[in-house]
This record gives C-alpha cells, structure tokens and sequence, in this order.
C-alpha cells in the first residue's frame, strides 16, 4: 500500500484516492486504510456520488484512540468503458469524535451534521480507473509475464538438455563406427588373398625339395 495518504485533525486515509483496476463484466475492488490520530473515540460515515456503483462495506463505523480500520470499496461489474477511462465520482469521508460507551448501530442521525454543533470534518476522495493495458497493470497480468518468463526458460533448458543429449549420442556414434571399422580392417588382414598365397607357395616349395631329396635318396648305388 501506498505511504501516501490525506488527513484531518481526526483521520488519516491511506491511499489519497480509489484506484480500480476496470475490467468490462468483472467486479473489483480497493481498501481504505482509516486510522484514528486522536485519543478519542472517532466515528466515520462513507458517502458516494454514485451509490448504484459501489459497494462500501462498512459505511459506517467507530475507531477506537490510535486505532485504524480499513474499509473496502468494491466497484461493481460494468457493461461498458467510461469515456478515455475517466471517472467523475467522489466520496466523502465525513468524521467526528464520539463518546466511548457510543455504540456503531445507535449513532443519532445528526452525528455528522454540522448543524449539531459538534466539530465533524470531512475529507474528499476522488476515483481512478486503470486499464488493464495500462503500464500500471494489475499484479495477475505480473504474474502472467513471470510464468511466460519461466515457462521460457523452462523451454530452453530443454531444448539445451536435447541438444546435449543429441550431440552426446553422435559422439557414440562415432566411436561404435570406428570401433566397427577397425575389426573390419582386422579380419580383413587375416583374411588377405596374398598372405594365403605366399604360405601355399612356401609349403609348395618344401614339398618340392622333400620330393628332390627322396627321390635322390633312391636313385644312388647302395654301398658295398
């Protein structure tokens, strides 16, 4: 709430005037602070220039020395936009000191007549309608801007989290094609056509001699 506010010699009004948030079909609301700045008992009447409109609850009341209350104005549904959101109301906070033992209900009808020769001062309150599309917005809009603002960088820590996950799975990947690739050159060197050949040729050639010294073996004279 706002520090603001407006007094006299009995009350201080905490804000200076009514601020409603107007939206078309919705009710809405602003609270009064009232607090009594005497050490008497001091009792308070709210009035409007436009009754139908608004709903004050209390109206009427007593506060105790020192003590405050807070009334709240309820401004009810409207079917159209007031002309460039101005708005001519006023209320009037009127305001007298009473006995202590006075009770709200039973309040004399002259309380706050200024016929009835007791001091009653008044404080005048005037009305301020705020767009919703006002840079003076409403705390729901606030909250709307922050739950897109987290909701977007929810959506980028995700998007992050695939793009690592992505990247992470071609890394593997890689090395599973590598790996593959280096058992294909593996069975391929155990398997090559020309080590097979040069083996066949070398037992080839064994052979060949085994055969030339047999069959010279056989063919010399025995010994006598």
């Amino acid at each position: 709430m706002s520090t603001a506010s407006i007094a006299n010699s009995f009350i201080a009004i905490n804000p200076p005037e009514l601020r409603f948030q107007f939206e078309l079909e919705k009710q809405t609301f602003c609270d009064l602070k009232v607090l009594n700045k005497t050490e008497h008992f001091v009792a308070f009447k709210v009035k409007t220039t436009s009754p139908k409109k608004y709903f004050v609850r209390p109206n009427t009341g007593i506060i105790h020395p020192w003590d405050s209350c807070i009334i709240r104005v309820t401004l009810q549904a409207q079917q159209e936009y007031p002309p460039d959101m101005q708005c001519k109301d006023k209320f009037l906070i009127q305001s007298t000191a009473v006995d202590s033992n006075t009770d709200v209900d039973e309040l004399p009808p002259d309380t706050f007549s200024k016929d009835s020769g007791k001091l009653t001062e008044e404080l005048k309150l005037r009305v301020v309608y705020i767009s919703p599309n006002s840079s003076q917005g409403s705390s729901r809009d606030d909250t709307m801007k922050n739950s897109a603002q987290k909701l977007d960088t929810y959506s980028s820590q995700a998007l992050q989290q695939l793009k690592d996950e992505r990247d992470a799975a071609v890394r593997e990947t890689r090395q599973l094609q590598q790996e593959l690739d280096m058992l294909k050159r593996r069975r391929n060197r155990r398997s090559d056509p020309g080590f097979s050949f040069t083996f066949a040729m070398f037992v080839g050639l064994i052979g060949t001699l085994f055969g030339l010294l047999l069959k010279l073996s056989l063919s010399s004279p025995p010994t006598q």
